[in-house]
């Protein structure tokens, strides 16, 4: 049997990955913040009653992945109501109407949840300890979901990114053509997500949740495997495209401030993810090596 699949955020990079990468057996109804605004009880409501009738009429099962999130991370240092407006509240929105109307819930989560000075990857069941307005609004949401609804699942993933998105690929790939030498953070380590992957990943987790068959676990984590820092990542952006890696230098955190301190360890452990029979996540070298030529068919687009 399929599954249709309302996707709050649908909008995004990780919404449109989800769109794209489903199968003749889910049936994505994608919905951005003009459609569905996951801080409105009625929107929300109004949105999984709907999907629960197309189901229904499509000999479908329900499931519904919340993709949407505020991640203006420096922002939200002053923004914080509407961080957790939509990070806290909406999450809760959704979780209760999906209780209310039977459909199991997937929420997608962010290694801010931590407070990044690991050194080693972070499992689902390590102590949080956020240290933004962004990642305390993110653990609010998490705690919420798994308060509310007992069919709801979390996956926090990081240092994701998709072709034209306005992602770290995109600068780099625009600031390759655009500057002689540049300076990268070579001081956070964490791991690149592509966003397909992780949508192939989701969807697979949404097909079961659907089915009834969700893992025992409720927290799990899916990134790129492999670790990096976001020199390295860069370094590897130009090495792809050809262009000399040397002109990209070395530089610390202390030296670009920013509002919201930036994990200085961003790496989650997908062990659980894998425990569970989930798609195994490709190293991020190759998953970048894949990128790379849609990213560039997409520019002369």
């Amino acid at each position: 049997m399929g599954v249709s699949i309302l996707v709050a955020g649908g909008k995004g990079q990780l919404g449109r990955s989800l769109a794209s990468v489903a199968g003749a057996d889910v049936d994505i109804v994608g919905a951005g913040s003009a459609e569905l605004d996951v801080t409105d009880a009625d929107s929300v409501d109004s949105a999984v009653e709907n999907l629960v009738l197309r189901a229904q009429e499509a000999g479908r099962r329900p499931a519904v992945i919340n993709a949407a999130a505020y991640t203006a991370v420096d922002r939200a240092e002053t923004e914080r109501a509407r961080a957790f407006a939509v990070n806290a509240l909406g999450p809760s929105l959704l979780a209760t109407a999906c209780v209310r109307h039977g459909v199991p819930l997937v929420h997608v989560s962010t290694d801010y949840v931590f407070a990044g000075d690991g050194d080693r990857p972070y499992e689902p069941g390590d102590v949080c300890a956020p240290r933004t307005v962004y990642g305390k609004s993110k653990l609010a949401g998490e705690r919420s979901v798994l308060a509310i609804c007992a069919e709801a699942w979390v996956v926090r993933t990081a240092w994701l990114y998709a072709p034209s998105a306005n992602s770290f690929l995109d600068t780099m790939v625009r600031l390759e053509r655009e500057k002689q030498t540049l300076s990268v953070v070579d001081d956070q380590r964490g791991s690149p997500t592509l966003a397909v992957d992780l949508a192939e990943g989701l969807l697979e987790l949404a097909r079961r949740v659907a089915q009834g068959e969700g893992p025992r676990e409720r927290v799990l984590h899916c990134t790129g495997a492999g670790a990096t820092t976001w020199y390295g990542f860069a370094r590897a952006i130009f090495e792809e495209l050809g262009a000399d890696p040397e002109r990209i230098r070395p530089c610390t955190t202390w030296e670009f401030p920013r509002p919201a301190p930036r994990p200085a360890y961003s790496v989650l452990s997908n062990d659980a993810w894998r425990a569970a029979g989930l798609p195994s996540m490709a190293p991020w070298r190759a998953a970048l090596q894949r990128c790379l030529p849609r990213q560039r068919s997409m520019e002369v687009a």
